[in-house]
């Protein structure tokens, strides 16, 4: 393993960084201390993709946890890692290296709402195999936004020109899939009237998979999977239970975050 940056050696001596193993181990991660961090959402939705080969596109990859996950799962898979902020998609460079995968990673800090800015950085329309994503679940002025810039840029859409909503990220990534691709994203539940409407005449075969805290718990989070182009009816897949009545995890969701298990999607 390469020697860490000068930079990166500061900002760990600094205690501003952490080294994270992930998956039981499988990865392991540099991540902002203070800023969001890597957790059930990113591997639930790395379960969720399974085994793509091919191009994936992980848009808003964050560190690349999601992304890099897929990447070590298969040798024939190459991951573009899509990040706006600059500092964070240097993490996920590093990362990628971290783990020996830089020859079948790129990370490009671009803002993927953007066709030209997509473009300009060697991005193309409809050349992903597969594409994941985990859109920050609110949009700006409907939530109170963290100080903490990296908490905010995660969890809230933002941008300087206004066009900032969960309908044009779900355009920007889809436009990014080939046709009979696959899509895979995790969201809230309440937001899946938009998401619906967003990917409508763009995705079919999908399949919904609801996430419960407990089983007595209504679901806080869903997993949506399509294929572009697809003309397949939607269907709900069986639900995952992430706590059991003593608090500890499932087996099948203990099983997921240790990287063991991927999520089963049903017949």
């Amino acid at each position: 393993m390469p020697d860490p940056p000068a930079g990166l050696e500061r900002e760990l001596a600094a205690d501003r960084l952490t080294v994270d193993r992930w998956l039981g181990g499988r990865l392991e991660l540099l991540q902002p201390k203070g800023g969001h961090r890597v957790g059930t959402d990113a591997a639930l939705l790395a379960a969720a993709a399974g085994r793509p080969e091919g191009r994936i596109a992980d848009v808003g990859a964050g560190v690349g946890a999601v992304g890099l996950a897929l990447a070590q799962r298969s040798e024939q898979a190459f991951a573009d890692l899509i990040e706006i902020d600059p500092e964070t998609a240097q993490l996920a460079g590093l990362n990628a290296v971290r783990n020996g995968l830089e020859t079948r990673v790129r990370v490009l800090a671009l803002d993927v709402l953007k066709p030209g800015e997509r473009r300009a950085g060697g991005l193309a329309d409809e050349t992903a195999d597969c594409v994941v994503t985990n859109p920050p679940f609110f949009e700006l002025g409907t939530v109170r936004v963290s100080p903490n810039p990296g908490r905010a840029g995660a969890h809230v859409l933002s941008r300087e020109d206004g066009d900032a909503t969960l309908a044009a990220w779900l355009r920007a990534a889809l436009a990014l899939l080939k046709p009979g691709g696959r899509f895979v994203m995790i969201h809230r539940p309440d937001a899946l009237a938009a998401i619906l409407a967003a990917v409508e005449r763009r995705l079919g075969g999908l399949a919904l998979l609801p996430v419960h805290p407990s089983e007595s718990a209504r679901a806080h989070r869903i997993l949506l999977s399509g294929v572009k182009g697809s003309k397949a009816p939607l269907r709900i897949a069986p639900a995952l239970i992430l706590h059991g009545p003593d608090g500890r995890l499932t087996a099948e969701a203990d099983a997921i975050h240790r990287g063991e298990a991927l999520i089963d999607w049903g017949a």
